[in-house]
């Protein structure tokens, strides 16, 4: 289970947004190295079929936080590709 003071991938998004960043910050936008290490950690650790419960549902979170990351940044990309028109 994670340390209630353990940053997880939704606080840092949401943290990130609550900024009201611009399209080009969106698309501009990674995960801290932190969590993109723990991340290739559990994505290691998945691929050896050794994932907790617990682990797996922390990549089930990364997974959704990076599917709704892709669509938002593709639809940035369509904006600005828009508007400079």
């Amino acid at each position: 289970m994670l340390n209630p003071t353990t940053r997880t991938v939704f606080d840092v998004v949401t943290d990130f947004l609550e900024t009201e960043p611009s399209p080009q910050e969106i698309i501009d936008f990674f995960l801290p190295d932190d969590l993109q290490a723990r991340l290739d950690a559990l994505l290691d650790k998945n691929g050896e079929g050794q994932l907790t419960s617990a682990e797996q549902e922390e990549l089930t979170e990364f997974l959704n936080v990076d599917e709704m990351f892709s669509l938002l940044k593709a639809k940035m990309k369509l904006k600005l590709k828009t508007q400079s028109k």
